[in-house]
């Protein structure tokens, strides 16, 4: 009886576990099962938001996101054919099965327990709840358990039509997209609604691996898998082998074998990619975690014009093109001359003389094979091998050929940027960081490169020799050749752009026309040490980087041999244009996260940091500033580098009058003419240009210079983004300066006898000349020094005429009319000692021994 007693109660022990466990697990279940209705509205799933990138005037610029790349579409708006592809290919008994199929179930079981691949059990109602919610890397039976379960759930909860919809917005289709709206955008360019039957085959190939069937990189592949779904859809009646065939045609007839399988971050529409590059790299400091940057929803609200940028990337794209052609047109000649007068000549020589090392058909061949393989060989290969899937023929030999080919592009391919500044803000207003933006060209440039700035760098210490007093617009230097002499007591020998001289000339004229030698005089008057310490603050350099720059006191600098980003020397000129107040470039200006708060503002930030500086905010003086401006005015419609460039900045309103926008700079070419530049201003933008070799070494050559290249995309840049602004002018310091019409070959005060030798130039007040011109005063008042037989002359009745020209003075004795035409001038002469015909001057009175000086 015990017995019995006992063995009950551990019956009803065990029945009581066995309740609790089999409650415990239908109510998992049923909380589980429950899970699904959350998930009914999948489009409101927690899915990773993208971060906008808006400009200036609220128009979308690009959008960051994760690799999960995802764009939702209803069911009813996507093309049939697509959802018989997905069918004939995925599962053929989608419709009638209710979740899963026994059948292949049986068939997944044999095949794995055979080692062999008889095809997959799982129906697409098992794929997409493996999906959400297993671990589909999981390749256990636990999780197959799983996923048969929610597969039964689903089928109960939803339409075949809605677990459709959810598949095709949820799973993935490669090259980071998920869902087939963002795939189809990421393969064809265009949304899914618009798919062919062959475009629709290509895309369920990627379901089963997207890596291996990826059309860009096997597509021999990709389309041996196409013809079967094509095929598939025609047995099953869902479209004809005529309709199969004119689709597969027309795909693969206009299909892009150049293209490779960029990820969908890479491929994404971007109307300034050089731009937003820039702005995910300053995201990137500011949100802490660079992965919320593609999931997080943020909004970016930049400084970018749009319009400006499209007219930027315009111009980069065409005069990059340009110094290419002219570049390589040059090289050839030079080559071809190399190749086939001086080679020859030094293999006779080392032939002659016994010196191998003169022998040069190693180098030439070198060059030959070279240039061969590069333009002919190597996209030949490379179609090739993505035909045919000799993937060992791509990866082997051609990237290591292609490697070599991208160093030495490195060194033969000229670059270009540039970058435009609000002068007022320091927005950047458009940037170009390079040729193309693409995974293998990412450098941006404009922020990231250092390089010599040539002679756009004088206006920086110039601006220092105008605060010094020292200097004035109409200084006179001599430009002579000289010798300078370094702190060691080596001796230093600049050269003139052209090897040309010109004697006397003022300040001005040396700055507009790029001088060295009178540059070079002008930084020894202010001295190394201030030059360069003005230098730094324009451009904004911190003291840690200083030693990495080469701003090393000494008069190579003077003609900027450093290292200077283009954005630095943009906020440099920025600041000229600015009243010489402190420009800090900025990108973006607020950032919201996705419901709409403004989370950060570094604008605000910038402007409070500005504030609390006071009257340190002003780099230069708003008089230094103003004259700068007047004096980089003339380089452009005074006769300067910019000469060229004067009639972009006339303009007509809708009146069809005239009008004038105020614009200034200057152009660099820099040693061995390596560098091209040109960096300027109007009173709504400063922006520099520049162009170049990634590797230092090669010289553009003597056609591609700061005014013949860079100057004219200058010009054309801000023509196109002027048109339409009203005119202006920099506005003028309420005191300080002073506008002063002066002799434009002395410096000096106006004179009559200076006739059109005239300029009008600004200068800080108290700096302007107070003496009247001495040279052409001078000619006018003397005396000739009257030779012995000029005075014998006089003595026997003979009189001698002589001619004078204003500059210089020009002598002519017992000269006919005719030999004099041309020399004479209408000049108001008195003195007493001589007398007058005409435009001639005659002899004098009496006989006088005067000292004259011929100029």
């Amino acid at each position: 009886m015990a017995k019995i007693k006992k063995s009950a109660i551990v019956t009803i022990s065990l029945f009581f576990c066995f309740s609790i466990l089999l409650g415990a697990g239908l109510g998992w279940a049923l909380s589980e099962t429950r899970n699904i209705k959350n998930t009914e509205y999948f489009t409101e799933f927690d899915t990773a938001l993208p971060t906008k990138l808006l400009d200036i005037n609220g128009e979308i610029i690009t959008e960051f996101s994760s690799d999960e790349k995802r764009e939702i579409i209803s069911y009813n708006k996507l093309p049939q054919h697509l959802i018989d592809a997905l069918i004939s290919r995925e599962d053929k008994i989608f419709f009638s099965h209710k979740g899963f199929s026994f059948k292949a179930l049986m068939r997944a079981v044999v095949g794995k327990l055979t080692g062999k691949s008889l095809g997959g059990g799982s129906t697409l109602t098992q794929q997409i709840a493996g999906t959400l919610y297993c671990d589909r890397t999981d390749m256990s039976y636990t999780r197959k358990l799983k996923e048969l379960w929610w597969a039964i759930q689903m089928e109960r909860r939803y339409s075949k039509n809605e677990i459709l919809e959810l598949y095709l917005n949820k799973i993935y289709f490669g090259g980071g997209t998920y869902g087939v709206n963002a795939a189809s955008k990421y393969y064809f360019g265009h949304s899914v609604t618009e798919i062919s039957p062959a475009e629709a085959a290509i895309l369920v190939i990627q379901l089963s691996n997207p890596a291996f069937y990826n059309p860009f990189d096997h597509p021999d592949r990709a389309m041996t898998r196409q013809k079967t779904v094509l095929a598939s859809m025609v047995d099953l009646g869902y479209i004809t082998q005529q309709q199969a065939d004119d689709s597969f045609d027309e795909y693969w007839a206009h299909f892009d074998y150049t293209r490779t399988s960029a990820s969908a971050y890479m491929m994404r529409d971007d109307k300034a990619p050089w731009f937003s590059e820039y702005v995910r790299r300053e995201l990137g400091n500011m949100i802490y975690g660079s992965q919320d940057i593609y999931t997080g929803g943020f909004t970016v609200n930049t400084t970018l014009n749009l319009e400006h940028q499209a007219a930027a990337q315009e111009v980069m794209e065409k005069y990059i093109a340009r110094a290419n052609t002219l570049y390589k047109d040059e090289h050839s000649t030079r080559s071809n001359l190399a190749f086939n007068t001086y080679i020859p000549m030094t293999e006779i020589l080392a032939l002659l003389f016994n010196i191998p090392q003169l022998k040069l058909s190693e180098q030439r061949s070198e060059y030959v094979a070279t240039s061969t393989y590069s333009s002919q060989i190597n996209p030949v290969l490379d179609v090739i091998s993505l035909l045919t899937g000799t993937d060992s023929l791509k990866v082997g030999i051609i990237n290591r050929a292609t490697a070599i080919s991208k160093k030495e592009d490195e060194k033969t391919t000229i670059e270009g940027t540039m970058i435009a500044l609000e002068p007022e803000t320091g927005y950047i207003d458009a940037l170009v960081g390079g040729s193309k933006f693409d995974q293998e060209n990412q450098f941006i440039r404009a922020v990231q490169a250092k390089v010599q700035p040539g002679s756009t760098f004088k206006p920086l210490y110039y601006s220092a020799a105008i605060d010094s007093r020292k200097f004035t617009p109409t200084t006179q230097i001599s430009d002579t050749p000289v010798v300078f002499h370094t702190a060691d007591g080596r001796p230093y020998i600049p050269q003139n752009f052209r090897g040309e001289w010109e004697g006397n000339v003022s300040l001005y004229y040396a700055l507009i026309h790029s001088m060295n030698v009178p540059s070079l005089k002008i930084l020894d008057g202010v001295g190394f040490e201030d030059a360069i310490n003005r230098a730094v603050a324009l451009l904004g350099i911190s003291e840690e980087e200083l030693p990495s720059r080469a701003f090393v006191p000494g008069y190579p600098i003077g003609l900027g041999v450093c290292s200077v980003r283009p954005i630095e020397m943009a906020r440099a000129y920025a600041i000229f244009a600015n009243g010489g107040k402190e420009v800090t470039p900025m990108a973006i200006r607020t950032v919201e996260d996705k419901n709409g708060n403004v989370i950060m503002t570094p604008e605000l930030d910038i402007r409070k940091a500005q504030a609390a500086k006071g009257d340190a905010i002003q780099v230069i003086s708003p008089q230094t500033a103003y004259v700068m401006v007047k004096l980089l005015e003339q380089t452009v419609n005074g006769g300067g580098t910019l000469a060229g460039q004067s009639w972009k900045f006339d303009f007509k309103n809708e009146k069809g009058r005239s009008y004038r926008i105020a614009a200034g700079g200057k152009t660099g070419t820099t040693q061995n003419w390596a560098d091209a530049w040109t960096c300027g201003f109007t009173p709504y933008y400063a922006a520099a240009f520049w162009f170049g070799f990634d590797r230092p070494g090669q010289s553009l050559g003597l056609k591609i210079t700061g005014s013949t290249l860079a100057g004219y995309a200058w010009g054309d840049y801000f023509r196109k983004v002027h048109t339409g602004l009203p005119g202006k002018e920099f506005q003028k310091p309420l005191e300080g300066v002073i506008e002063v019409t002066v002799c434009s070959t002395s410096g000096q005060l106006l004179t009559d006898a200076c006739g059109d030798h005239k300029t009008t130039q600004w200068f800080l007040a108290g700096t302007e000349p107070t003496e009247v011109c001495q040279v052409h005063s001078n000619q006018t008042n003397s005396i000739i020094a009257i030779s012995r037989l000029e005075r014998e002359m006089y003595k026997s009745g003979q009189h001698w005429t002589y001619a004078i020209d204003t500059s210089p003075l020009v002598l002519d004795l017992n000269f006919s009319a005719e030999d004099l035409e041309g020399y004479t001038s209408e000049i108001n002469f008195e003195d007493e000692n001589f007398s007058s015909e005409g435009n001639n001057f005659v002899s004098p009175k009496e006989d006088l021994d005067y000292n004259y000086l011929i100029e």
